[in-house]
C-alpha cells in the first residue's frame, strides 16, 4: 500500500480507484507490488530480501550502460539507485550477498534506506538478532549514515544529501530508525504494528491527529506539493530528452541497439542460431558445446552478459574478448558472482528490470535450489535472464549424491513460466542458447552434462535444430506401422536412439529437449510427433521420473532413478540405477 499511494501521488496512471481496490480480484494493486501488473513498479517484491539483490542488479546495469553507451560528449546514463528494506529483508542470507558484492565492486551509484524499527513480526527484533548493522555494511565497504528520527522527513532528506554527494567508491546504506505504527498508541513501537492489529484504532488515531474522518485521504498541501514536484520531474526528463537526442543523432548504431534493447530485442532466434558454428561428429559434453555457443551469441547481441558462482572454469561460460566486470572495468560483460548463487539470481533479476542487458548466471545445477526464490521471481515478473546449469545428473559419477541432482530438472519443470531446456548433443544445445537469448516474456534454464554425449550426427543438423526450437521433435522416424515411441533428453538421448535401433523398424524416437515450450506448440504439431493413438511409450532421463507422466501415460513406462545417485564414474552408476540402452528395450519388450 505505500508504493501504492507514492505511485498514485507521483502522477503515475494508478486512480485513486484503483488505491481502494488493494487485493482486489483483477486489480492493478495486488497484495504484493507485481512488475508488469502496476505502473510504476520497477521490481516484484514480497518475499523478503530479493530487493537487496535488485537493488545491486539494477546499479551493476546502471555502470555497465554508461560504459558501453555515454560518450565523451553525451552522457544519457548517470542515474542513482535507491532501495528501501527493513528488518527482516537484512535477516535474510541473500542480503549478505548481495552487499558483500556490492561492496567488492564499489557500486557508488547505489544507496538502500533502510527502515529501521527493530520489529518483525513474531516479536521484537532483539529477538532473534543483535548484531550491529552499521559495522556488518561498514565491514563489506559500504559508507554508512544513520537518522536517529527516522520518521522525520528532514534528516532522512539530509542523509540523502551527503549520501550523494560523497564521491568514495562506496555504496550507501542510511539506517533510518524509525518507530512502527507511530501515532497509534495501542501498537505503535511494537510488533503488533507489523499486522492488523491498530486497524481498529485507526479512527482515533486520525482524530487524535487532526486528520479528517475521510479514507484514503489527501490533503491540498500533499498533491500540491507532488503537482509541482512533478513538473520539475518534467523539466528535467526534457532536457534529458535533448542530450538523448544529441546523442542519438551523433551515434545511430548505439541508439539503434539501445532501443531494440529495451524493447526486448537481443536478436532473432534464427539469425542467433545462424551465428552459432556447426560441431561435426565429436562427442562433446554439451557445456563444452555450450562454451562455443555462448561466445557465439555474445558476439552476435553484444549486450549479453555472462556470470557465474566461482566456476566459470567447470560451467564453462566465459567470454573470450570482452573483459570482466569490475571498478576500473564497467563494461566488462563477465561477471564474478561468487560463491553466492542466490545473490547471483537476485542481482541478475534486477538487471533484467532495468533493462538494457540480457544477464546468465551459471552453476552447477545441484546448486541451482540455492537460487530457486530467484528463478521462481523471474518467472513471475517474465524477466528477460538465463541460467546455465551444469553437470546434470547421475552422469556427474564420482562427486557422488551430494551432487549429482536427480529431481532438480522436474522440480524446475514445476515453476510456471520457466523454459527448461536439456539438449542432447552439440547441435540441439546451439539451439538452446539461441531459444535463451531470444525468450523475451521469461527466463530459460539451460541444463548441461558434464560428460561427453555422442554427436547424432545420422540426423541432419537442421531437423536437431529447428526441432529444438519447438521443444520436441522426431528424431528417429519408424519405417513401418508404429508400435513405440521412445522419448529421450539430454545425455540419455543417445540411448533412447540406441534402443530405437535395436528395437526395429516400428519404433519412432522423439527427443524432448523442453517440455515447456513443446506444450506451447500447436496441437496438432504435438499429435504429429506423439500421436495418441500410440499408448506404448517410454521416456529416458536421469533423474526422477515424476515429470513424465503426461507424455508417458498410465500404459507407458519412464526409465529414471527415483532415488538418490551413488559415487563411482558416471557410467557405472547409470548401469546400477538402470538407465541403459537395455532398460529401455526391455521396458519396450514388455508393455
Amino acid at each position: 500500500m505505500f508504493v501504492y499511494g507514492w505511485v498514485h501521488l507521483a502522477g503515475f496512471d494508478l486512480p485513486l480507484q484503483e488505491v481502494k481496490n488493494f487485493r482486489k480480484l483483477h486489480s492493478k494493486t495486488p497484495g504484493h507490488p507485481e512488475f508488469g501488473e502496476t505502473v510504476g513498479v520497477e521490481a516484484t517484491t514480497g518475499p523478503l530480501g530479493q530487493g537487496t539483490g535488485n537493488i545491486v542488479g539494477m546499479a551493476v546495469a546502471a555502470k555497465m550502460a554508461a560504459a558501453h553507451f555515454n560518450t565523451a560528449e553525451h552522457k544519457i546514463f548517470n542515474h542513482l539507485v535507491i532501495g528501501l528494506a527493513g528488518d527482516g529483508c537484512l535477516q535474510e542470507g541473500i542480503s549478505h550477498e548481495a552487499a558483500s558484492f556490492a561492496g567488492r565492486f564499489g557500486l557508488d551509484n547505489l544507496i538502500m534506506l533502510y527502515d529501521s524499527n527493530d520489529v518483525t513480526l513474531d516479536a521484537m527484533a532483539s529477538k532473534t538478532q543483535n548484531e550491529d548493522t552499521a559495522k556488518r555494511y561498514e565491514a563489506a565497504n559500504w559508507e554508512v549514515f544513520t537518522v536517529k528520527q527516522g520518521n522525520e522527513l528532514a534528516p532522512i532528506a539530509e542523509a540523502l544529501a551527503k549520501a550523494r554527494a560523497s564521491k568514495n567508491g562506496k555504496p550507501k546504506l542510511i539506517i533510518c530508525k524509525t518507530v512502527i505504527g507511530k501515532g497509534i498508541a495501542e501498537v505503535q513501537g511494537t510488533s503488533k504494528g507489523h499486522g492488523e492489529a491498530g486497524v481498529k484504532f485507526v479512527d482515533a488515531s486520525r482524530q487524535a491527529l487532526g486528520l479528517p474522518a475521510e479514507k484514503f485521504y489527501v490533503s491540498p498541501e500533499t498533491r500540491a506539493f507532488f503537482n509541482a514536484r512533478k513538473a520539475q520531474q518534467a523539466a528535467a526528463h526534457a532536457e534529458w530528452q535533448q542530450t538523448y537526442a544529441a546523442w542519438a543523432k551523433a551515434n545511430p548504431a548505439k541508439a539503434t541497439l539501445l532501443a531494440k534493447a529495451q524493447q526486448g530485442d537481443h536478436g532473432d532466434v534464427q539469425s542467433l542460431l545462424t551465428a552459432i558454428p556447426e560441431f561435426g561428429k565429436n562427442a562433446l559434453a554439451t557445456r563444452v558445446s555450450g562454451e562455443t555457443c555462448i561466445n557465439a551469441v555474445a558476439k552476435a547481441s553484444p549486450l549479453v552478459l555472462s556470470g557465474s558462482a566461482d566456476l566459470h572454469g567447470s560451467t564453462k561460460n566465459y567470454l573470450k574478448d570482452v573483459g570482466d566486470f569490475d571498478v576500473a572495468t564497467p563494461g566488462g560483460r563477465n561477471l564474478y558472482f561468487g560463491i553466492r548463487e542466490h545473490g547471483m539470481g537476485a542481482i541478475l533479476n534486477g538487471m533484467a528490470y532495468h533493462g538494457v542487458f540480457k544477464g546468465s548466471g551459471a552453476t552447477f545445477l545441484t546448486f541451482s535450489d540455492y537460487l530457486r526464490p530467484s528463478i521462481r521471481i523471474a518467472a513471475l515478473a517474465k524477466l528477460q535472464t538465463f541460467y546455465i546449469f551444469t553437470h546434470d545428473s547421475v552422469g556427474v559419477g564420482e562427486d557422488g549424491p551430494t551432487h549429482q541432482p536427480v529431481e532438480t530438472v522436474s522440480a524446475l519443470r514445476c515453476i510456471p513460466n520457466l523454459d527448461v531446456v536439456r539438449p542432447g548433443d552439440a547441435e540441439e544445445t546451439a539451439a538452446a542458447f539461441a531459444h535463451a537469448v531470444a525468450r523475451k516474456d521469461g527466463p530459460v534454464a539451460l541444463i548441461l552434462s558434464r560428460q561427453n554425449v555422442p554427436s547424432l550426427d545420422a540426423i541432419p543438423v537442421a531437423t536437431r535444430r529447428q526441432g529444438t526450437l519447438k521443444g520436441g521433435y522426431v528424431l528417429r522416424q519408424e519405417t513401418a506401422p508404429l508400435t513405440h515411441i521412445i522419448i529421450g533428453t539430454g545425455s540419455e538421448l543417445s540411448l533412447a536412439l540406441a534402443a530405437g535401433e535395436e528395437l526395429g523398424a516400428g519404433v519412432r524416437v522423439v527427443s524432448m529437449p523442453s517440455m515447456e515450450v513443446f506444450a506451447r506448440q500447436p496441437k496438432a504439431y504435438q499429435e504429429e510427433v506423439l500421436p495418441a493413438a500410440c499408448t506404448k511409450r517410454i521416456s529416458v532421463e536421469a533423474g526422477v521420473t515424476i515429470s513424465w507422466g503426461r507424455y508417458v501415460g498410465t500404459a507407458g513406462k519412464a526409465i529414471g532413478t527415483d532415488t538418490f545417485g551413488l559415487s563411482a564414474p558416471g557410467e557405472v552408476v547409470m548401469k546400477e540405477l538402470g538407465i541403459t540402452k537395455d532398460a529401455v528395450v526391455a521396458a519396450a519388450k514388455a508393455l
